[in-house]
């Protein structure tokens, strides 16, 4: 799937605040708010766009510590098995498999430490992980909830 330069305009004005109008979002496009409706709909059922959701400060929630944890996986796991092991844990906010040496890594929130060390070992714990290697972030420097790698650049498929 190819988004066009104007879709992909759209989805970034939704990604930075899906609660704007249609017609806001047509003022910053050159398009009425129908037309913009009708592109969004579009995108919903081409599956471009798979919903719409609020972004909440874990901080917020009681979520204090953050955390990275690769995975170190036994031969023959699959990515199924380490996504159905992992959506078990709600602490997970994300996982993704990776390059390199370790087979996933997983972003975790936690209250405090004590519970980003539980939350650890029973990850460990796992039947189908043979090690874990974890960090702890400091502060976040960047986060970016778009597809996009910066405003006004395309990704590798647009060039």
């Amino acid at each position: 799937m190819h988004l066009s330069e104007l879709d992909e305009r759209i989805v970034r004005a939704l990604a930075e605040d899906a609660r704007r109008s249609y017609a806001d979002i047509g003022a910053e496009v050159g398009l009425s708010a129908p037309a913009v409706k009708r592109r969004v709909d579009r995108l919903r059922e081409q599956g471009a766009i798979t919903g719409f959701t609020v972004r909440i400060a874990p901080a917020a929630l009681g979520w204090r510590i953050e955390g990275l944890i690769e995975l170190y996986c036994r031969s023959k796991t699959s990515p199924e098995d380490i996504r159905r092991g992992l959506s078990r844990y709600p602490e997970v906010v994300s996982a993704s498999t990776v390059t390199g040496e370790a087979d996933a890594v997983a972003q975790v929130l936690a209250a405090d430490m004590h519970h980003f060390e539980t939350v650890l070992e029973r990850i460990a714990g796992e039947p189908f992980v043979e090690r874990t290697k974890s960090v702890l972030v400091l502060s976040p420097l960047l986060r970016r909830f778009s597809a996009d790698a910066a405003p006004g650049e395309r990704g590798p498929e647009g060039r």
